[in-house]
């Protein structure tokens, strides 16, 4: 079973997730939160699997809870609902360690699957959020890591690849088939790629491989 929380300051989208949520067979609904800080409250009581989480909310805001939910090593992974107004936040989230993305407007299937998907430990990024940051116009990210650029280095050209297209939103059956290859051959390839750029976990590795500049040079 799969435990869930959702926080959002707006009261209307805030149950009309949670009845979402409260309706699958495999989740559990732990409660919800209307702000960053009562998030971290909730997270830390009852150490749910999976956030879903607003992007923008008076005082503390998506973005700084999940910087928050990162450098107190929680567990907990997040799934960030927004409008996708604003590009850079989209980039911020993604680097704070945010684990997927989806538009308010998501079917309540693409959510349950978004949840189903980061608990599993892969990245859950809508097209539209894949568009966004690849939208040349877009406000342009960070400058890469350099830490994080000398840790590519020590991978190989499939493992980069194979990096690549796991943080595009593909699963391991999908990259084995556009690669050739197995899906066992993908998963190790990631592993390799977790340990060289010492990423605790798949979207950890998403997180660096959009920190590290990797996507630009595509």
């Amino acid at each position: 079973m799969i435990t869930v929380i959702v926080v959002d300051d707006q009261p209307l989208a805030r149950a009309g997730i949670e009845a979402i949520v409260a309706g699958a067979a495999d989740m559990t609904l732990l409660g919800s939160a209307e702000d960053g800080e009562a998030a971290l409250a909730l997270i830390h009581d009852r150490s749910p699997d999976v956030a879903l989480m607003d992007l923008r909310m008076p005082g503390m805001g998506g973005v700084e809870t999940i910087r928050a939910l990162s450098a107190a090593g929680a567990a907990t992974r997040v799934v960030v609902l927004t409008t996708f107004d604003g590009d850079p936040e989209i980039r911020a989230a993604l680097s704070a360690g945010a684990a997927g993305f989806l538009g308010k407007a998501s079917e309540p299937d693409e959510i349950l699957d978004a949840v189903r998907s980061v608990h599993a430990q892969r990245a859950a990024i809508s097209e539209r959020a894949l568009r966004l940051l690849a939208e040349p116009t877009a406000p342009p990210a960070a400058e890469p890591d350099p830490d994080l650029q000398r840790r590519l280095g020590f991978l190989t050209p499939r493992e980069r690849d194979v990096m690549t297209a796991a943080a595009h939103g593909d699963d391991n059956d999908t990259i084995a088939r556009a690669m050739f290859i197995s899906p066992l051959t993908v998963k190790t390839h990631l592993a390799r790629a977790m340990q060289k750029m010492q990423a605790r976990d798949r979207a950890q590795l998403v997180a660096f491989t959009y920190r590290s500049g990797l996507l630009q040079t595509e």
